[in-house]
């Protein structure tokens, strides 16, 4: 006897690839019917500033009454003094060129910071500012507190050229880049570029009020030269409430006075339900 396949509690609402730049999002079945206003923008900075092998995928969407933006992308590469700078403009391009607009108006058009709460992910490609002795040294004592010190990204926030607002868990895990495939090791001398320093190139970062983040590490899969980081958030969503809706329009102990048809008292009572 055929058994029936049993119906997946998630599904895809979307996907979007450029190059190498992947992003999917999927949601409980429950929620499906609560989103809505799903608008995707892309933006290539690779080769003469517009190729996309490098660059963002971003997805704008509303939950209810609240507006989410996800943005998955991939940064300039690179380990020399400066290439954190290259980053830096990426981010700062990705903010500009990125636009959601409506098929049905182009006037009605969202930025990123237009959007309530924002989670940014991908390889970043920020790097450590170590010696590759030393860097292996401190992983070696599991002291990532120490070695996070060193970090790029972490450094740029701190000064506010990137990411300004912005928040990130702490690196409490080793660096997720560049490992052997299949393997816990980091690649030592690589004979095309040399030693590579292991660095957090894949990061997530959140932004807007309403998120709190409850776990940040990174994931056993050895599928390539990275390992993944996953996060998990708490999210306030705003839920318009019916009922007090319908009190909200309705006119309460009015009355008109004479001919003037001047109204004395009304009350109102409108809120918004936050789960």
């Amino acid at each position: 006897m055929l058994r029936k396949k049993k119906r997946s509690s998630f599904i895809r609402i979307i996907s979007k690839q450029m190059v190498g730049v992947f992003l999917s999002i999927w949601v409980r079945r429950s929620l499906r019917k609560h989103i809505q206003n799903l608008k995707v923008s892309t933006v290539g900075v690779g080769a003469m500033g517009y190729i996309g092998n490098k660059g963002s995928i971003s997805v704008s969407m509303s939950i209810d009454q609240t507006f989410f933006c996800f943005i998955c992308s991939h940064l300039t590469s690179g380990e020399k003094d400066g290439d954190e700078v290259r980053r830096n403009l990426d981010v700062q391009e990705i903010h500009r060129r990125t636009l959601f607009t409506s098929a049905s108006s182009k006037e009605l058009r969202k930025v990123i910071y237009d959007h309530e709460r924002i989670i940014w992910l991908g390889d970043l490609n920020y790097r450590i500012n170590l010696p590759y002795e030393r860097a292996h040294d401190l992983i070696s004592k599991k002291e990532c507190f120490k070695l996070a010190e060193w970090d790029q990204l972490k450094k740029e926030l701190k000064k506010g050229r990137v990411f300004d607002g912005w928040t990130e868990g702490d690196l409490n895990f080793p660096p997720t880049y560049k490992y052997e495939f299949n393997s816990e090791k980091y690649i030592g001398d690589d004979l095309k570029g040399g030693r590579r320093t292991p660095a957090w190139c894949d990061r997530i970062l959140s932004y807007g009020k309403g998120l709190r983040l409850l776990t940040y590490r990174t994931s056993k899969l050895k599928l390539s030269d990275h390992r993944p980081v996953t996060a998990i958030y708490m999210a306030e969503v705003e839920v318009l409430c019916p009922r007090k809706l319908q009190r909200a329009l309705t006119f309460t102990d009015a009355e008109l006075e004479d001919e003037g048809e001047m109204v004395q008292d009304y009350g109102v009572d409108a809120g918004m339900d936050h789960s």
